[in-house]
């Protein structure tokens, strides 16, 4: 397998970032996934593990299905999408509770965290998401956020407010233009249980080797039960899977064999420790032929 090069003219020109971050996001490597999938006209982009929703909301398909287990993302973008979270209201939020996480420090934090695990409110998700330990994503066994403070009291900004305002206002406007979007909180099995010959599905599951607790588990034999399921699959796909990093490579690719696979180098920027933020080679099975 070699890196493939990114064909710019199949992607998108400024890859945007949009305001949920998520272990793993994809932002750098949007066009090199975009520049590998070759969508039917009228069909629908399924993505089952939406994560951060970076490459839905770049594919910029017409018809769009977003679905995750976490439904404190699906809550938050469906919240956008709704018009109940606006830009405007994020920045008041933000700079309120930014202004008492400076006065306050760590014992604000751990106030919006207890009261996010009490009430769910999509605006405290977005606090947690972003004032949290190295980005992180993390919840219990019971469902309760568990990521502690990242320790920067000063964390929002105007600067920094005005980025992620402007990320919802780019999420705002991809869902006014594509108003046939649907995001679900639900499981892969149920999101793919009705994918017709002109859809194309992007997969990117949690990673097997590393923790999946951002929500829930990705047991040992989902990734099996995920490559029989696919071959039975009537559509176009494209599943993203780390092939390898420095210490070792992913044995799950064995089980995608006989599809064409794609190989990327890139960085992830978030992880808990020094050991989860070294150099991967991403790499794309892709099923272009239904």
């Amino acid at each position: 397998m070699r890196d493939a090069p990114v064909d710019a003219r199949l992607g998108v020109a400024k890859v945007g970032i949009p305001p949920i971050k998520t272990q793993g996001i994809k932002t750098k490597l949007v066009n090199f996934i975009l520049a590998n999938t070759r969508r039917v006209e009228g069909g629908r982009w399924i993505e089952p593990f939406l994560g951060s929703g970076v490459v839905m909301f770049n594919a910029a398909s017409r018809n769009a299905i977003g679905a995750e287990t976490n439904m404190h993302i699906i809550n938050f973008y469906r919240g956008v999408q709704s018009g109940r979270l606006t830009p405007a209201a994020v920045r008041r939020y933000l700079e309120i509770e930014g202004l008492n996480l400076q006065k306050r420090g760590a014992a604000h934090y751990y106030e919006v965290r207890d009261r996010f695990n009490r009430d769910f409110e999509p605006l405290d998700f977005l606090f947690l998401n972003r004032a949290g330990f190295n980005g992180l994503m993390r919840f219990n066994s019971n469902g309760k956020f568990n990521v502690p403070f990242c320790k920067k009291t000063n964390r929002f900004s105007k600067s920094y407010i005005t980025k992620i305002t402007n990320q919802v206002l780019w999420i705002m406007a991809s869902m006014k233009a594509h108003r046939a979007w649907e995001f679900r909180v639900s499981d892969w099995r149920e999101t793919l249980q009705d994918v017709g010959k002109t859809d194309f599905v992007y997969l990117d599951p949690p990673y097997s080797g590393r923790s999946a607790n951002y929500y829930d588990l990705w047991e040992e034999g989902a990734m099996q039960d995920l490559a029989e399921f696919l071959k039975c699959m009537p559509c176009r796909f494209a599943l993203s899977l780390w092939c390898q990093n420095r210490y070792r490579k992913n044995p799950d690719l064995s089980l995608f064999k006989d599809y064409q696979i794609k190989t990327m180098r890139h960085f992830y920027h978030l992880g808990s420790t020094e050991n989860l933020r070294n150099s991967m080679v991403e790499a794309l099975i892709i099923k272009n032929v239904p």
